[in-house]
């Protein structure tokens, strides 16, 4: 949720500093780097340190992210403040699906990707949907949607703070963890990987036209003025996602995948359509399509991903994972 809260609101961020469109893909994709960062410092350091105790403190990076959005006083502030939810992500991302591998047992890894997932883009589809309601119909757009999201979190910490792990993820001192870069596959397992990874990369890619440019191109190419419309198409583009999810739970992982990529290039086409053609009808059925493509490629990649991790290594293999993913997320 915290890295698309902002998605309906940089056309106002762009009014408001007077910057290009390079810009404000420069702002949306210097996420990743926070992203990477987390991932490659800090991917491993919950399977030493335990779930909670790195989650708890990440949780604390939104918050300051938020703020900045907050208190932005030009573009730069926005830079800052998408590189801290990128960290911030970065390091849920591994420690949460890590952690949901486990509560759930190795006779439950299907159903732990399946939360993983749908929680995942249940908030890729509220962040959105509540930041442009929020700022279209409230004195404060730039200021109340980030204050809603600071509440989340609070909301969220609660509930981490009073929620059991396994005392095997735990380590005796936090001055015997080790902060080196440790990424990566086992040698056995790395032809298997490729695939998920190519997956989840160009799924990611397709989500970052979404989450960066298409509320911008409903408002100046389809001529809409109310900023809840862009955050509604977003909406649309994960809330499909989840439902997809839900009805091909029991898809197989490869074939999931394989049904995702071949719902990309008709996808995207649409939504080329839809910007030349000015309709909102097209670009509605685009992002039906955009959303099962997201829904069947994420969900199967990390299907796959969460069965090739052996025990002693699942934070590192799924954080080399994502940042197959996050790497992608730019790429447009």
């Amino acid at each position: 949720m915290g890295s698309v809260i902002a998605t309906p609101l940089y056309a106002l961020y762009q009014r408001k500093f007077g910057f290009s469109e390079i810009t404000l893909t420069l702002i949306y994709a210097v996420y990743v780097a926070g992203n990477i960062v987390a991932l490659v410092l800090f991917g491993q350091i919950s399977d030493q340190l335990g779930r909670k105790r790195v989650a708890l403190p990440a949780l604390g990076i939104a918050a300051m992210s938020a703020a900045l959005f907050i208190l932005a006083r030009s573009a730069l502030w926005l830079f800052f403040g998408r590189v801290l939810i990128g960290l911030a992500v970065g390091v849920l991302s591994g420690t949460g699906t890590a952690w949901l591998a486990e509560q759930y047992g190795p006779s439950g890894r299907p159903r732990s990707t399946l939360m993983a997932t749908t929680s995942n883009l249940c908030g890729v589809a509220l962040g959105p949907l509540l930041a442009g309601l929020i700022a279209q119909y409230s004195p404060w757009p730039l200021i109340l949607p980030f204050a809603a999201y600071c509440v989340a979190l609070v909301i969220v910490a609660t509930a981490i703070a009073h929620t059991t792990e396994l005392q095997e993820t735990h380590v005796r001192k936090v001055t015997d963890v080790r902060l080196q870069p440790r990424l990566g596959v086992p040698r056995e397992k790395r032809r298997a990987f490729a695939a998920p990874a190519v997956t989840g990369f160009v799924i990611f890619a397709l989500g970052g036209l979404y989450f960066a440019l298409i509320p911008i191109t409903a408002i100046r190419d389809l001529h809409q003025t109310n900023i809840a419309v862009g955050g509604g198409i977003v909406f649309e583009f994960g809330l499909v996602a989840v439902v997809i999810v839900l009805i091909a739970r029991r898809l197989a992982p490869r074939a999931a995948m394989t049904g995702g990529l071949v719902l990309l290039l008709p996808a995207v086409a649409l939504v080329v359509v839809a910007q030349a053609a000015s309709s909102s009808v097209v670009l509605i059925v685009a992002t039906a399509l955009a959303g099962s493509a997201l829904a069947l490629g994420y969900r199967g990649s990390l299907d796959l991903v969460n069965q090739l991790a052996p025990s002693d290594r699942r934070s590192e293999v799924i954080s080399t994972y994502f940042i197959a993913c996050f790497l992608g997320t730019p790429s447009r």
